[in-house]
């Protein structure tokens, strides 16, 4: 079992930043990789961005890139979610989620959610 706790979420100007937090519980959190979603009020869930056990890889949906930085601290059990160069369309609810399945990309495992609102 893994439980997830996020944490950071806020209101914000357009253009500012945030940095969401996850952290982590239950099996060991290097053995596992994570992942950033988020989803908007009438929207389906929308993937921002992923990370591998040991950091070495990283992905980015497009909508983000260049703006987000996805990263893991596995000493203190945590991912991070920075957001730079925030939009109104950044609006949602950001959740993480743990992928305990090798040769998957199933995330098995889900947070609660924070809440990220962008003003314009």
């Amino acid at each position: 079992q893994v439980q997830l706790v996020e944490s950071g979420g806020g209101l914000v100007q357009a253009g500012g930043s945030l940095r969401l937090s996850c952290a982590a519980s239950g099996r060991t959190f290097s053995s596992y990789a994570m992942a950033w979603f988020r989803q908007a009020p009438g929207k389906e869930r929308e993937f921002v961005a992923r990370i591998s056990r040991s950091a070495s890889s990283t992905y980015y949906s497009d909508s983000v890139k260049g703006r987000f930085t996805i990263s893991r601290d596995n000493a203190k059990n945590t991912v991070y979610l920075q957001m730079s160069s925030l939009k109104p369309e950044d609006t949602a609810a950001y959740y993480c989620a743990a992928n305990t399945i090798p040769g998957t990309l199933n995330y098995n495992y889900w947070g609660q959610g924070t809440q990220v609102t962008v003003s314009s």
